[in-house]
């Protein structure tokens, strides 16, 4: 599966919803535990970086070097129109054109769900860390956030539970996210992610399932009637020597 064809096409859409301080998910949640995860970190690759919000946030923190990858030509033009003090280059995942350890963290942001093989991404992201190097890795929680999962009411039992989907079914699915606005969405379970950040030497040090922020919950009443269900999950890992 090759979606940048959907990505350059919508990416006015992302920008306009999800960057610049417009997107509570962001600006209240993964921003900050992004900087966080990231602390300290002096050579950075944003994989992924779409119009370069990780990437400016860790030139903000104190990072030396920042660089932010991206297959699609319409995010990386607002990405360098956007600044911040980051290089930017176009360049897909599996594919890095760094050299050996160049990097003392990387950081992937709710990417991995539009890649359609997870392997040689995970390999290469590996590859440019150095030993000791921090994979900063945020994504759709596989579990709770797999297709067709759900907050569902019971009327006849009166009872409201959350609904699993098909959690261990690698899925491919077309996502309608707005009107006109169709996304391809990649689930897989979580192990397949573990596993094969274990076959690259990336050793998960923290994991983090934060509940939705309330800036999110605010949206709609049925939103914080699923507060105890998690959208993101967080993992970060060490390159092991």
């Amino acid at each position: 599966m090759n979606d940048d064809g959907f990505w350059e096409e919508h990416a006015g859409w992302w920008q306009d919803g999800f960057t610049d301080g417009v997107d509570a998910e962001y600006e209240e949640q993964i921003l900050p535990l992004t900087a966080e995860c990231l602390a300290g970190a002096a050579r950075v690759l944003d994989v992924g970086t779409g119009e370069g919000q990780i990437a400016r946030l860790a030139v903000r923190i104190g990072a030396e070097k920042v660089i932010g990858v991206d297959p699609t030509m319409a995010q990386l033009v607002v990405a360098r129109e956007r600044g911040g003090g980051v290089e930017y280059a176009r360049a897909c995942a599996d594919a890095l054109p760094f050299p050996d350890a160049y990097f003392d963290a990387v950081v992937v942001c709710l990417v991995f769900e539009h890649i359609a093989d997870h392997r040689p991404a995970i390999a290469e992201i590996a590859r440019v860390l150095a030993p000791g190097g921090r994979f900063v890795f945020l994504l759709n929680h596989p579990l709770l956030q797999a297709p067709n999962s759900g907050w569902v009411i019971d009327h006849v039992l009166e009872e409201q539970y959350w609904r699993v989907g098909p959690y261990l079914v690698e899925d491919v699915s077309m996502e309608e996210l707005a009107p006109g606005v169709v996304l391809p969405f990649v689930h897989r379970p979580l192990s397949q992610y573990v596993n094969a950040m274990a076959d690259n030497g990336l050793l998960i040090e923290r994991m983090e399932e934060p509940m939705p922020p309330e800036g999110f919950l605010a949206r709609a009443p049925e939103y914080r009637d699923a507060a105890t269900i998690p959208r993101l999950l967080v993992l970060v890992a060490r390159r092991t020597e």
